[in-house]
C-alpha cells in the first residue's frame, strides 16, 4: 500500500474547521501555523480520527536569517497519508517553540538536536540540554551567522 501526502491546503481547510485561526498560510506542499498554537495544532493533528498523525517521522529547522522556520513530517500509519506542518519564529536571541514531546515522544532527541544545532529552545521539553555538542559550548553551529 502507497502513503499518499495531504496538501497543505487539504489540511488548512480541517484545521481551520477545528481550530480557528492559527493558519498562517499554505501551499500543495506543507501548511504554516501559529507557532504559539503549534501545541494544539499537534494534539488535534494526533487525536483527531481522520488524520490519525501517529508518527512523527522528524523535526528539523532551517535558518533563513529573518526567521527560523521549523518542519514537521508527519504519518498515519493506520490512515496511510502524511503531511508537512511548518512555523515560522522570528528573532535571533531567545528562539522559543512549545515542545510537542508529549504528543510524539520521537520529538526528544530531535527537540534537543534542534536547540543544540540551532538554538531553538522547545519550551515544555523535559531534558531541554545539548545532545551532540557539550555543555558549555558556546553558540549554535548550524546558524547562518556562527562564526
Amino acid at each position: 500500500m502507497m502513503i499518499s501526502r495531504l496538501t497543505g491546503n487539504e489540511l488548512a481547510d480541517r484545521l481551520e474547521e477545528a481550530l480557528p485561526n492559527v493558519v498562517e498560510g499554505c501551499d500543495t506542499s506543507a501548511i504554516w501555523v501559529k507557532p504559539n498554537h503549534m501545541v494544539q495544532v499537534a494534539h488535534f493533528l494526533f487525536s483527531d480520527p481522520t488524520l490519525d498523525f501517529n508518527y512523527l517521522n522528524s523535526i528539523t529547522a532551517v535558518d533563513f536569517i529573518e526567521f527560523f522556520e521549523v518542519v514537521y513530517h508527519l504519518t498515519s500509519l493506520n490512515k496511510q497519508h502524511s503531511a508537512v506542518v511548518k512555523t515560522k519564529l522570528y528573532g535571533r536571541e531567545e528562539v522559543n517553540l512549545p515542545s510537542v514531546y508529549n504528543i510524539w515522544k520521537g520529538a526528544d532527541f530531535q527537540e534537543r538536536e534542534i536547540w543544540d544545532l540551532m538554538g531553538v529552545k522547545f519550551d515544555g521539553h523535559p531534558n531541554m540540554k545539548r545532545i551532540m555538542l557539550w555543555e558549555g559550548f558556546e553558540g549554535h553551529p548550524l546558524r547562518k551567522d556562527f562564526l
